[in-house]
């Protein structure tokens, strides 16, 4: 019976970091672009500016993982994570320039990237044989990016893009307050020569470039959607709306994903998320003016985010061993959200350039998500590890 309280009670707090988490999130990446161009700057030095936001994952986690696994201190590290990405994001409120904003994401990064795959392997340890509870837990912090993209589109309608740097910080200080209380119970850890090798097959070079490609497509989303329907005529509070919209859809969509992962398994599910990706991004590039069709491409972000990020991360954690688990949701998320959000946000951003380019970003995000699902049909059909 203690274990089981002990359990749901850091569940709880699990909750709470992902809400945390996943609520900067809903202020981050929506409306830094609207705060740069507030602070001066053009279309080129955005997606620059973004693109090392996500730079930093390629580095970042897998520095912490490598840590953490050796270690074995992983609450440890989303604790120091927290607050030193607390601190270094205190340098938004001074009005610096183009290079000091620069260091300042780079910095800031670097140590909130240690929290993410931290906080997966320590809720799927946590729920053990229960993973398919995954999605319940996981869906807090979608709950938490809903919140602040809505309230952070009226806020920055209301007070305009300087606020956001107030909303940041109390956000932040919410996500060590609910890292503190996580257990520093340390993960047994593998002597050097006990330790076996990452398993580098066929399956996961191809996941691997998959999951790149795929968030690559999402470039022009994260980096320019708010920008891309303010062009279109829409303020940033409806921007907000239509953001939340997708994140509902995501939400529902963790919760049916345990059912289809197992009667359907993982290669099926993504070849057919990443199909309704490719087609979501046509519908935002030629359906803008439309609030039908740009309302349908919103809830296709069930596929997009909801159906494919449960799939991938249930597969990275069945691929590696324990010893390995932290090294491998490192390697997911530098390479996809790191190399690949990084390489889509700057190469849209080049595409992108006066406003004139903004329908060809979305047409080449488009492409992208279609060489997504190609590499997921080249992973071997004995690979296509279910849950259990």
């Amino acid at each position: 019976m203690v274990a089981i309280v002990s359990t749901e009670r850091q569940l709880r707090w699990l909750r709470a970091c992902y809400f945390f988490f996943f609520s900067i999130l809903g202020v981050m990446v929506p409306y830094l672009g609207v705060f740069f161009e507030n602070r001066g700057f053009n279309a080129q030095e955005i997606g620059f500016l973004l693109a090392i936001l996500m730079a930093t994952r390629i580095i970042a986690p897998n520095v912490w993982a490598r840590v953490a696994d050796r270690s074995g201190m992983r609450a440890e590290l989303i604790k120091l994570g927290a607050a030193a990405a607390a601190i270094s994001y205190l340098t938004f409120f001074y009005h610096g320039g183009f290079w000091y904003l620069a260091i300042s994401l780079a910095v800031y990064t670097f140590f909130w990237n240690a929290i993410l795959a931290q906080l997966e392997v320590i809720t799927l340890e946590t729920l053990g044989e229960n993973a398919g509870r995954y999605g319940s837990i996981r869906s807090w912090g979608s709950g938490g990016y809903i919140c602040l993209v809505v309230g952070g589109g009226f806020a920055i309608g209301h007070w305009g893009p300087e606020v956001l740097p107030f909303i940041g910080m109390a956000l932040f200080i919410g996500m060590l307050a609910s890292a503190l209380p996580l257990p520093a119970n340390r993960a047994s850890v593998q002597r050097a020569t006990e330790r076996s090798k990452l398993n580098w097959d066929k399956s996961l070079l191809w996941f691997l470039l998959s999951a790149l490609l795929l968030q690559m497509s999402a470039g022009p989303f994260y980096g320019f959607f708010v920008l891309y329907l303010k062009q279109a005529g829409y303020s940033e509070a409806i921007a907000g709306l239509f953001v939340a919209l997708g994140v509902v859809a995501e939400i529902v969509m963790f919760l049916f994903a345990p059912r289809l992962l197992s009667r359907h398994g993982v290669k099926a599910l993504l070849v057919l998320s990443i199909g309704m990706t490719a087609l979501r991004w046509l519908l935002v590039a030629f359906g803008v003016d439309s609030i039908l069709w740009l309302g349908l491409s919103q809830l296709l972000h069930a596929f997009t985010f909801g159906l494919t990020h449960a799939a991938s991360i249930q597969f990275v954690h069945r691929h590696f061993e324990a010893s390995h688990r932290s090294q491998g949701q490192a390697l997911y998320a530098s390479l996809s959200f790191g190399v690949g959000g990084a390489l889509g946000t700057w190469l849209c951003g080049l595409i992108w350039g006066d406003g004139s380019g903004a329908v060809w970003s979305w047409v080449f995000a488009a492409a992208c998500a279609t060489a997504s699902m190609l590499a997921v049909l080249a992973i071997p059909d004995s690979q296509d590890k279910r849950p259990r």
